[in-house]
């Protein structure tokens, strides 16, 4: 098995994700969004292809212009209905490929909450994580893109998490982040922290502490349930 993720910022990467796959025999590697050209790389020929998130909005493409060669090269993975899986920066790109518009949301989201499941969400392997919080880190927000179904959302975002058949999954969120990882997008994103009301490192380390130990196990499930279901 062969899973490529696409990368847009070095801090941003598969964390607890990554051990899963190579547990489960997947071969992974990095493509780095604006350094690597799309055109190098065949669409279809992963088992899995995962797309990570970054602070850049999809809207941006005058600025970062590679992000229309990686719309259409998602848009044409899921077309063939190739597993594909689309964390916050990554959702946001699946559901441009797919037509939805995406644009910034009415405020930012950074901290840990829980999410509201549609009855579909519920019964779904994200229903798994149930009433725990997850971390959410994103100023942008989408329509629900056509031919998905949505599974969750929060009382600031509703299109938090949709499902494409049992080939495609957005999440706004990041299940696969760890607690120590957490630390360098401290560092990473300390602009976006400092300009954001209500949001400091230290709070979000003690949240963290908290939160990310009971996350991890159930993303875990989620995470393998998933795979099980998209055959990869």
């Amino acid at each position: 098995m062969r899973t490529l993720a696409i990368r847009h910022i070095g801090f941003e990467d598969l964390d607890l994700l990554e051990d899963i796959l190579r547990r489960r025999g997947h071969d992974v590697r990095y493509l780095d969004a604006g350094v690597r050209p799309f055109s190098n790389v065949d669409p279809i020929s992963d088992d899995l292809v995962v797309v990570l998130g970054g602070p850049i909005g999809v809207y941006e493409r005058e600025a970062y212009p590679f992000l229309e060669e990686e719309i259409d090269f998602v848009r044409r993975r899921l077309t063939a209905r190739k597993p594909t899986l689309g964390i916050c920066l990554g959702a946001q790109i699946m559901a441009a490929a797919l037509g939805a518009h995406v644009y910034p949301a009415p405020e930012k989201e950074i901290g840990w909450k829980p999410l509201m499941y549609t009855n579909t969400g519920m019964f779904s392997p994200l229903g798994s994580v149930g009433s725990t919080s997850v971390l959410h880190w994103h100023g942008d927000t989408f329509d629900l893109p056509p031919g998905t179904t949505l599974l969750a959302s929060t009382d600031l975002v509703e299109n938090q998490a949709f499902a494409l058949d049992t080939y495609g999954l957005g999440l706004q969120f990041h299940l696969e982040v760890t607690a120590e990882n957490l630390e360098r997008w401290y560092i990473g994103h300390t602009i976006e922290i400092a300009i954001t009301d209500g949001i400091d490192v230290p709070s979000l380390r003690v949240t963290t502490k908290e939160a990310a130990p009971k996350l991890e196990p159930l993303a875990t499930k989620v995470f393998e349930d998933w795979l099980d279901n998209a055959g990869t």
